[in-house]
């Protein structure tokens, strides 16, 4: 990673302390010790949507001459709205240069992130899902992130409580979280397997068709010669 330029450190730094002063709802970001090129961030799933209950951690990898060139962004924990650990398309990220303003912060960033995740217009790097299943990780997001080494040392204190709120979950919802995976499990099943009968059936019917014109053909044919 290249060192970030004079002009990046100050305005990195100065997002930074603007997030502390005046937090968005529903994020947190912050840089690495060890480089201030790369951010992570929290998303926390917002009420009435998919993704309700959830904690989403990713990464925001900036240019060494930001604020004048975008940064990357990646989502780590599943969703089931982004592919994880891949650069995502979106007119705020590298992928999309000639749209960015150099007036964006990292909070307005994370923001036209967080609008984007609750809508469903597709793009390089999202993927399809089912609420139920988006609604799913959002249950076991908790459990993810704190397998993740940096997410537990850049939000340690988000971490910790995590693992409160995890040791003091029963195992009737525990079992209730297993039993709405498993629905979720079967459904999928059925819908493939509904999608698979429907395309037998439809080669069966071309081939009934196709059967139809060479019989159809061959009895022309007969009489053709027959009549010569």
């Amino acid at each position: 990673m290249p060192d970030a330029s004079v002009t990046a450190t100050m305005r990195l730094k100065k997002d930074y302390q603007r997030l502390l002063k005046e937090p968005v709802p529903f994020m947190q970001a912050a840089p690495l010790d060890s480089n201030i090129l790369e951010w992570r961030y929290i998303i926390y799933g917002a009420p009435k949507t998919p993704y309700e209950g959830g904690i989403y951690h990713g990464k925001l990898v900036f240019p060494k001459d930001f604020p004048f060139k975008p940064p990357s962004i990646y989502m780590i924990t599943p969703s089931g709205r982004f592919q994880t650990n891949t650069r995502l398309c979106l007119s705020i990220s590298d992928y999309h240069p000639d749209t960015w303003n150099p007036a964006w912060t990292v909070s307005t960033i994370i923001t036209g992130l967080m609008s984007f995740m609750n809508d469903n217009q597709p793009t390089l790097g999202s993927i399809s899902t089912s609420e139920e299943e988006r609604r799913i990780l959002a249950l076991r997001s908790k459990g993810f992130n704190l397998r993740d080494k940096t997410f537990c040392t850049v939000f340690a204190e988000e971490a910790e409580k995590i693992k409160k709120e995890l040791a003091e979950m029963s195992s009737t919802e525990e079992a209730s979280i297993r039993e709405q995976e498993e629905k979720a499990k079967l459904k999928k099943q059925e819908s493939s397997s509904g999608i698979s009968s429907l395309v037998s059936n439809l080669m069966v019917l071309a081939g009934v068709v196709i059967l139809a014109f060479a019989v159809k053909y061959v009895i022309q044919s007969a009489a053709e010669q027959e009549y010569h």
